[in-house]
């Protein structure tokens, strides 16, 4: 059974969709709850489904208008951000609430295409064309030189933004660029394993590997092994037993988390 799921061509970009995201996401998922920014997935996922949902009414690829909607949110929070310094995760709150709102209004506009949303809701990456798996890699591609080459700065950043800022790092250009990779995550993972799930793959995985890690590289690296370990083991469950891909690699995240809970505090006792 497994052998004719490698043999057949939806599967195998479904795999290759998911391994790619299964690298990016807890990549940045790293950074970001390190920030105590992890909720920014889920802001970012009820705002692209809103441009999703415009995209089926106004008859325009709903994935490149949800992408459009996730980057002008991104913009917003870090001016909301700087607005409210000392209550940063209100520019989270009021932006996934904007997003619920303006998703609400367009589903009511056109009700005759809730059922292809319900897709990008839940996740359809078995219907992965191979222009989808171009979007993911180019994505992909993007944020592993951004990380490459700003490496250093977002370490920093990540760990002391006064410090980075002291030193003359150009703070709010990272800052920006943070949450415009997490955009574009987002905005091409959503008909993966869905906007409802997504949050799970930027976060689940690096919360695993700073239990183990001892380091930040070590908790990068952990956290990208466990994503592709879910994302492969959820996948090949899935095909073998007509399940939904996107709630099974989220299930096997949660199962190698309290696995991982579970071993630590053994070893503990």
């Amino acid at each position: 059974m497994v052998l004719e799921l490698l043999a057949s061509g939806f599967f195998l970009k479904a795999l290759i969709g998911g391994v790619l995201i299964a690298v990016v996401a807890p990549l940045m998922g790293t950074f970001l709850v390190l920030r105590r920014l992890s909720m920014i997935g889920d802001t970012l996922a009820h705002v692209t489904i809103a441009g999703v949902a415009l995209g089926f009414l106004i008859q325009v690829y709903p994935l490149l208008v949800g992408l459009i909607f996730a980057l002008l949110a991104s913009f917003a929070i870090e001016k909301l951000r700087k607005a409210y310094k000392t209550y940063a995760e209100l520019s989270i709150a009021i932006m996934m609430s904007g997003g619920v709102a303006l998703a609400s209004l367009f589903f009511t506009l056109g009700m005759s295409f809730n059922l292809n949303v319900s897709s990008y809701l839940f996740g359809s990456i078995y219907t992965l064309t191979n222009a989808d798996i171009y979007v993911v890699a180019g994505v992909a591609v993007i944020i592993l030189i951004a990380v490459a080459v700003f490496w250093k700065e977002l370490f920093l950043l990540t760990f002391d933004e006064d410090a980075a800022e002291v030193t003359g790092l150009p703070v709010k250009m990272l800052n920006a660029m943070v949450t415009v990779l997490t955009a574009l995550i987002i905005s091409v993972s959503i008909k993966i394993v869905g906007a409802l799930l997504i949050s799970a793959l930027l976060t689940i995985p690096v919360a695993c590997s700073m239990l183990i890690a001892r380091g930040f590289k070590q908790s990068i690296i952990f956290s990208v092994i466990i994503a592709e370990i879910a994302a492969i083991a959820g996948l090949l469950i899935a095909g073998v037993w007509s399940l939904a891909p996107g709630a099974m690699i989220v299930l096997m995240l949660i199962a190698m988390l309290i696995v991982t809970m579970i071993v630590k505090r053994g070893l503990k006792v």
